[in-house]
């Protein structure tokens, strides 16, 4: 059970490339990941994850960390921004074996003219993603804003208040923007206490609700127990796990193209 929980955490993007936090064991009155961050930066402090465009579409906006990975687009293609945290930023293997991408081949597959650009930065918060949202819609102008964070909000033991109201500030960011919002539910292990776990896993719901946004419920326990589909570090998803990923996710964002 230990194992499985250690692979959920940093399987949903939870940790980013240079932690080396561990979690507690439950029953102690302190997770030891709040006991690292504490003595660490704080979210506005600590620079996440950068990775540089790596197609010709992205590379002609100098915006770090950003990639749709297809090919050139026109301003009359229709565009999905995922902002997201390591899940969707591909971490531990080629930015091409990542489920934005394989969902984007998908898309070409069936002849769609949608296509997804992928903003999403390893160990990103609710309150980076708030902060790089506006820019993004400016350059970009998507018609769907795909909004996959917040797990590294609760690993960090964030108010679940806050972590809310950054995701109702970018709803309401998308929609002002012409977009239509879609959140992705998170979850975190029980031993930060029933009464915060519950708080938690809420904040998806509420936000949903709340900023008229599409809510995607939690699709990733099933990869996360599974240790064929986990890296060698037991904490991230393999590039085997990443077809899932676009099964499972495709369904919802059919109904929003």
């Amino acid at each position: 059970m230990r194992s499985f929980y250690l692979g959920l955490i940093c399987f949903l993007g939870l940790v980013g490339a240079h932690s080396n936090i561990s979690i507690a064991a439950p029953g102690h009155s302190e997770p030891q990941v709040l006991q690292e961050l504490s003595k660490n930066a704080s979210p506005e402090e600590e620079p996440a994850q950068k990775s540089a465009p790596t197609d010709e579409f992205a590379k002609s906006e100098p915006l770090a960390g950003v990639s749709s990975n297809v090919e050139p687009q026109t301003t009359a293609t229709p565009k999905i921004l995922v902002l997201g945290d390591s899940i969707s930023a591909g971490y531990g293997m080629n930015i091409d074996d990542g489920w934005v991408n394989l969902m984007n081949q998908t898309l070409i597959q069936r002849e769609s003219p949608w296509r997804l650009i992928n903003a999403s930065i390893s160990g990103e918060t609710t309150i980076g993603g708030l902060k790089r949202l506006p820019e993004l819609l400016d350059i970009y102008k998507p018609q769907i804003v795909v909004l996959e964070l917040g797990g590294n909000d609760g690993l960090r033991g964030y108010p679940a208040t806050k972590i809310r109201a950054n995701l109702l500030a970018m709803t309401e960011l998308a929609k002002n923007a012409g977009a239509k919002p879609v959140i992705i539910s998170m979850r975190i292990p029980p031993n930060y206490g029933p009464r915060y776990t519950r708080a938690f896993e809420s904040v998806f719901v509420d936000a949903a609700a709340q900023g008229g946004a599409a809510l995607v419920p939690f699709l990733f326990e099933a990869v996360a127990a599974s240790r064929d589909l986990m890296q060698a570090d037991g904490i991230h998803p393999t590039a085997k796990a990443q077809p899932l990923l676009v099964e499972g996710f495709l369904p919802y964002l059919e109904t929003l193209m």
